[in-house]
């Protein structure tokens, strides 16, 4: 289906589900449940926030014991609420082993023209290796050829790949998207990830990631690369590994690249300015790659920690909603203002009280909802989405069972909360429930303010999206209560001093008020999914519902 169609296609049902739930009955909440939403106070989810980002907790850095202190903690309040056990070995978490790979010294590249002498590289300069999770010693000789963008969606009218043979090479690609692509498509196919298994999925061997601008320096991964190792000692989450076939990943710079375009068809100002006219000009370079590094590794053990509310219904109990967010935090880190401790109260011990206050009101109801319950606390948010990919891929419930997530993800309690995103919603049948809720509670529900911050990908939700799962995030509105309806200026002058930074304390900004709306807007989202018979479904012909994303 071509692109203009295929958005023609999601505006119509976009638009069909808008004027139907303008149509529909009011939502109505039962009695019990509005008993048990009146009772989420403020000051319960203050404590949990200037608990999980106290000094002595050290930043919450996945494999310390300030992470671990962060575990025994949510593990001890999912008990007092009375959630099951619903990790491995019928305790509350999940292992999580994470590999920090780094690229050990000594690393070469050259690239040998059909006449010539190889031009001398220089590691960190002109080119740079990510580490190999999986194999220590890589060598890789292979002729080049040149992809464009390195996407491959013929369905949306775009390839990169149309009659390039790329079997047994290594694709050199530059970043970017075709401008008619939607920012969400497009970000999809720019992550490192998808241009890996697109490669793959051609014959590649290795792909070289080159930069266009003369003066932007490569970046080095000093402090590694990380990935998730399964049981069986292989990466099964990564974003930087796609798979065994992809040996190698590096990067160059525009000085190499214009090197590796001598010989060539077409010369690199022709081939990026058709580029820019969405017009791919793929085709063999006329060098051969030879490329050598080693790789190292640190592993550590980190926790998933999930706790189960079951459901009232003989049948739908063992279906399952989730409600997530990361338990992770920075650490200690780089210093600033004289403070080195990133205790990241808002990102996420807010997000985490949230949910754990969500399951408290869940604790409260003496009719549980028909489908079960999920409350997941997930490490590596920081490094990657790494304990959300590795739960929502490895669940500790079978997969196929779980039909939605609702995360949540430093919800920025700064101001009174009026209005609201749902991140993602719009993929999904998961906007009625929006909707229905935030109706409920007297919120708005807006279109994103922030598009150009892809918050959508960049959080755990997208793990679960990645396998299939209807997933959505719900962040603020830009509404203000003195009608100036500019919330986000606030958010990013606020964002400009605290987030990740060790500003991000129990000191700073908070409207607890504001986080209790949150608890209860995203408790009635996840409550109307677990009692509704319908599984959540991917509006038709949506993008996400097409793919099964890795």
């Amino acid at each position: 289906m071509k692109i203009n169609a295929l958005a023609a296609l999601v505006s119509g049902v976009l638009a069909t589900q808008a004027a139907l739930a303008q149509t529909q009955s009011a939502f109505t909440v039962p009695q019990p449940v509005e008993q048990a939403l009146a009772q989420v106070q403020p000051n319960d989810i203050k404590a949990h926030i200037q608990y999980l980002a106290d000094d002595k907790l050290q930043g919450r850095l996945p494999g310390t014991p300030g992470y671990q202190m962060a575990v025994d903690y949510v593990t001890e309040q999912l008990k007092k609420l009375g959630a099951q056990p619903a990790g491995e070995k019928g305790t509350y978490v999940q292992k999580v082993r994470l590999r920090r790979a780094f690229t050990a010294p000594g690393a070469t590249l050259s690239v040998q023209a059909k006449q010539g002498q190889a031009p001398a590289l220089t590691y960190g300069q002109d080119f740079m290796f990510y580490p190999n999770p999986e194999e220590t010693q890589v060598s890789v000789q292979a002729p080049l050829v040149f992809a464009g963008y390195g996407i491959s969606t013929p369905e949306l009218g775009y390839d990169d790949y149309a009659g390039l043979d790329a079997k047994g090479k290594v694709v050199v690609i530059v970043r970017g998207a075709p401008k008619k692509f939607s920012s969400t498509v497009a970000l999809y196919n720019e992550d490192l990830l998808t241009i890996m298994q697109t490669a793959a999925r051609h014959g590649a061997v290795g792909v070289m990631v080159a930069s266009t601008k003369p003066n932007v320096r490569l970046v080095t991964q000093p402090k590694g690369v990380i990935s998730v190792l399964g049981p069986n000692g292989k990466v099964a989450v990564s974003r930087s590994f796609a798979t065994k076939q992809i040996r190698m990943l590096g990067a160059v710079n525009a000085a190499t690249l214009q090197n590796l375009f001598v010989g060539a068809a077409a010369d690199t100002g022709r081939v990026l300015a058709s580029l820019r006219t969405d017009k791919p000009m793929s085709q063999p370079l006329a060098g051969n790659l030879t490329a050598q590094f080693r790789s190292t590794y640190k592993d550590v053990d980190s926790y998933n920690v999930v706790g189960k509310i079951p459901g009232s219904d003989p049948k739908l109990k063992d279906e399952y909603v989730v409600h997530s967010a990361h338990l992770d935090h920075l650490g200690i880190s780089t210093p600033v203002e004289g403070d080195s401790l990133y205790n990241g109260a808002h990102d996420n011990a807010s997000g985490v009280a949230s949910v754990l206050e969500i399951g408290k009101v869940y604790s409260r109801l003496k009719e549980k909802p028909k489908r079960s319950v999920l409350l997941v606390l997930v490490t590596g948010e920081e490094m990657g989405l790494m304990g959300s990919g590795y739960f929502a891929k490895y669940p500790t419930v079978p997969k196929a069972q779980i039909v939605a997530d609702v995360n949540t993800d430093m919800p920025t309690i700064i101001a009174p909360l009026l209005s609201v995103v749902a991140l993602g919603g719009e993929n999904s049948s998961l906007q009625t429930q929006v909707t229905n809720a935030a109706g409920h509670l007297g919120l708005t529900v807006e279109p994103d303010p922030e598009p150009d911050q892809n918050r959508f990908i960049r959080s755990d939700q997208y793990s679960f999206v990645a396998q299939g799962i209807p997933a959505l995030h719900i962040k603020y509105g830009n509404k203000t209560p003195d009608g100036q309806n500019n919330l986000s200026q606030t958010v990013q002058q606020w964002r400009a001093k605290y987030y990740h930074k060790p500003q991000d304390d129990i000191n700073g900004m908070f409207d607890f008020e504001a986080g209790k709306k949150y608890v209860q807007l995203n408790f009635l989202i996840g409550y109307q999914i677990a009692q509704n018979p319908v599984r959540p479904t991917w509006n038709p012909g949506n993008f996400f519902g097409q793919k099964k994303v890795q």
